[in-house]
């Protein structure tokens, strides 16, 4: 066991900081991998930016140098799943280190009790500045945060309001992860430099319905993209994935996703219109609450179009005015115009994701200018995977494959070796816990994941080999039933409820796009029951009452 250095914050403390300098240092979290100075932390976290679309991961033909970067000169994970995979939840468990069923945030379009601990009050209790900029989509404002500047709901991708800490709205010109971005590193420039920093940056970006920077306008239109393998799955012996209501076939509207004679400047009239198209894409025409009819009447209303200033409008309708003709002169129909539509989708997302990447590129670029890059922990993240074409859909919300996992990667120069990979099964319920461990500060004991920090450094901590999952949102919008399950490094188990009541089980390593259910095929015996067993101890450690009341009561 070495002495290490004592850090600056400790210096001037005297013999009781020496005391706990030392009693930090020889602490089992250190030895375990936890640094004993305190690191700045930059957490990015954006929106529906799945790992096929980053090319750490293998993607070849999306450009993300940025965050290709922080992978070469840190850590990637692969195995990084969320617990339950939509927006808000993801980042309400990123709060609390909580299960939806226990922080009380299982659906999207909630408030969030912020009554309830988060994480960032420890590290305020521990001398950090703590500041949150950018999507936080909670419906709410917690607690714990010095500095909050952030979007309402999904915000707007041109010209978006933002509320700050003191719940005053103010609009901001320019496009959304370009004010993100600056907001972001003028709270830097301004926050004590005596402190460390804890800063989470929160981008729409690449959220429906992938509004391109005007600079990205066609920065793919040169690309052609591979059909996937699985686009026109017929989803046999899938019976919740016969019944949703997620395909790019169907579900992907041509004016509002894909900007096809999309209206500028809408009458009355085109706006009754659109505003039952938008009620039948989310709620199928099925009875709406209130509080929905107002959310619709917002979108349409205040819409991504109609916040355009004069030169936006200008470029939109130039670039997409030549979209729409190609859509006319080519008079499609069936297969030929779901497969333009999945062209139109990736072209626009890819676009959008581009912005993205080159704004993470200029904090990255910040942090070296100002010198704070080598004392500065930066992790980039997603809310949770997203489709991209894979089985004809786009969205998430599965426990399957491409919708679970969302893309993890990590730098911290001196702790974390360049070209680190992550194998273990790793869930968005030990975020909180990892970074708190990160800041050498306790974890509550109230957290129910764990910190990762040793598989990021070397460790020889025991770790799990499996991830607890439960989604709730149903019917409304996409019609994905209500499930819970388990995802192992070989086997995902799923129990699904609501309109119908069964199970499904996947080997993904034989089978990682999660066509072929094995549940119930024979040989398969002895693992279903292995894995039903891991489940309920899931469910009864994790106090999921709603799970463990239909696990006993499943179908066989």
């Amino acid at each position: 066991m070495q002495f290490t250095f004592l850090p600056n914050w400790l210096k001037g403390m005297g013999i009781l900081g020496l005391l706990l300098s030392v009693a930090t240092t020889f602490s089992p979290e250190a030895e375990n991998g936890a640094p004993p100075a305190r690191p700045n932390i930059i957490f990015i976290i954006s929106d529906d930016h799945t790992s096929q679309a980053i090319g750490a991961y293998g993607s070849k033909l999306a450009k993300t140098p940025n965050i290709d970067r922080i992978a070469r000169e840190g850590a990637i994970l692969y195995n990084n799943v969320v617990a339950n995979s939509i927006c808000g939840p993801s980042r309400a468990t990123l709060l609390t280190g909580q299960f939806s069923h226990r922080n009380g945030y299982k659906f999207n379009e909630k408030v969030f009790d912020i009554n309830q601990p988060v994480f960032s009050e420890e590290l305020q209790k521990n001398g950090y500045q703590t500041a949150w900029v950018g999507k936080m989509h909670l419906g709410s404002l917690p607690h714990g945060f010095d500095y909050l500047n952030v979007l309402p709901g999904h915000g707007s991708y041109y010209n978006s309001d933002f509320v700050d800490s003191n719940n005053k709205t103010t609009r901001h010109p320019g496009y959304v992860t370009d004010v993100v971005t600056s907001l972001s590193t003028n709270w830097l420039a301004h926050r004590d430099p005596s402190k460390p920093f804890f800063l989470v940056v929160g981008h729409k970006a690449t959220h429906r319905e992938w509004m391109p920077a005007i600079e990205d306008l066609g920065a793919y239109d040169t690309v052609t993209f591979p059909i996937p393998s699985t686009f026109y799955d017929t989803y046999a012996g899938r019976v919740a994935a016969q019944k949703q209501d997620m395909s790019i076939e169907k579900t992907m509207i041509l004016t509002s996703d894909l900007k096809v004679h999309a209206d500028y400047g809408l009458d009355e009239a085109k706006l009754t219109t659109e505003r039952a198209a938008l009620k039948k894409t989310r709620y199928n025409d099925a009875p709406t609450t209130a509080a929905q009819e107002k959310q619709l009447d917002a979108s349409v209303r205040d819409g991504a179009y109609r916040r355009l200033d004069p030169e936006q409008k200008k470029a939109f309708s130039s670039y997409y005015a030549k979209i729409s003709k190609e859509f006319d002169d080519k008079k499609l129909s069936g297969k030929a115009l779901t497969e333009w539509k999945f062209q139109r989708y990736l072209k626009d997302y890819l676009a959008t994701a581009r912005s993205l990447d080159r704004n993470i590129g200029k904090l990255l670029d910040y942090l070296d200018q100002t010198g704070l890059a080598q004392n500065t922990v930066v992790v980039y993240t997603s809310d949770q995977g997203f489709y991209l074409g894979e089985h004809g859909w786009f969205d998430k919300r599965w426990i399957y494959e491409e919708s679970l996992k969302t893309p993890f990667v990590i730098r911290y120069p001196g702790v974390i070796t360049p070209g680190s990979q992550v194998r273990q099964v790793v869930s968005n319920v030990d975020w909180a816990p990892t970074l708190l461990n990160l800041a050498g500060t306790a974890v509550p004991a109230y957290m129910q994941g764990e910190s990762f920090l040793p598989l990021l450094t070397g460790g020889k901590k025991p770790w799990r080999n499996d991830a607890y999952y439960h989604y709730y949102e149903y019917p409304q919008p996409h019609h994905v039933s209500p499930h819970f399950g388990l995802r192992t490094r070989q086997y995902t188990l799923a129990r699904f409820y609501g309109p119908d009541d069964f199970w499904e089980l996947y080997d993904i390593q034989q089978d990682p796009q999660n066509r072929r259910n094995l549940y119930g095929r024979k040989g398969y015996e002895r693992v279903t029951a292995s894995l039903k067993k891991q489940l309920k101890e899931q469910i009864v450690r994790y106090k999921d009452e709603e799970a463990l009341k239909l696990f006993e009561n499943s179908p066989q």
